[in-house]
């Protein structure tokens, strides 16, 4: 089974070299490595080069922002199953990615668990989220699997369509509610942490971003079918707070 990780970047030199080493360490060998840069004014494509050995697909234009990037890299993909490792995260080991294919049956999907850590140390661990227990009916509750996690068939992502390219943050709990929604499909859990996530993406980084990020999830459940307002989104930050308890 070939399986395509998509990595979108932008000026991400201080941080780039450590995903990609995270991939390189993979002992899965059926890997498709897709890397789409926006066009980096700093040393990122430089750093890029240097690991062509694993790096399929690597291309360097201006784009229209991170979710048209994903879109170009989804559209890049051969693998049978697909999935983001985001240009600041790593893997939490070298078997994470045989460990989803070992994993994944007959579903159309897995997801697991990810940690934010600190932006400057992976040993510091600020926060666990686990996608535990995750049912359709807590979309509405703006909660979702771990999207770093989730790695699915690549004709999901066929039948789902693309990532909205008119949210700025909210598009990746979009595409997973998408193609939860999909019929005839089913998703396995991996109770596992995969993922490293650090501390100030534009998801965790502020008061403003915070609002963005949930309107865009109301407007993403409402424009799918999902019952939800204002009040059933910040319901879910009591559960939230104790991924920074049990971490």
């Amino acid at each position: 089974m070939k399986v395509s990780i998509i990595t979108v970047c932008y000026n991400s030199e201080k941080t780039i070299e450590d995903t990609l080493k995270s991939v390189q360490s993979q002992c899965y060998s059926g890997i498709e490595y897709i890397v789409i840069d926006g066009g980096s004014k700093d040393s990122t494509n430089e750093i890029i080069s240097k690991y062509k050995d694993i790096v399929s697909v690597h291309i360097s234009e201006q784009d229209n922002g991170l979710y048209d990037a994903m879109n170009k890299g989804i559209a890049l993909a051969t693998g049978d199953i697909v999935g983001v490792l985001n240009s600041d995260d790593i893997f939490v080991d070298e078997s994470v990615v045989q460990n989803l294919v070992n994993s994944i049956g007959d579903n159309s999907g897995i997801y697991a668990d990810v940690g934010f850590y600190s932006e400057h140390d992976f040993s510091d661990k600020k926060r666990h989220y686990s996608s535990k227990g995750f049912v359709k009916s807590k979309f509405s509750r703006g909660m979702m699997p771990a999207h770093p996690s989730f790695y699915v068939r690549k004709e999901c992502y066929e039948k789902a369509g693309l990532y909205r390219t008119d949210f700025k943050i909210a598009s990746d709990f979009d595409m997973v509610l998408r193609i939860f929604s999909l019929p005839n499909t089913s998703f396995a859990y991996l109770e596992k942490e995969i993922v490293k996530m650090r501390l100030g993406g534009v998801s965790t980084s502020g008061f403003m971003s915070n609002y963005v990020l949930n309107k865009e999830i109301l407007d993403s459940c409402q424009s799918n079918g999902i019952k939800a307002s204002w009040f059933s989104i910040l319901s879910k930050y009591p559960s939230k707070m104790l991924g920074y308890i049990f971490k």
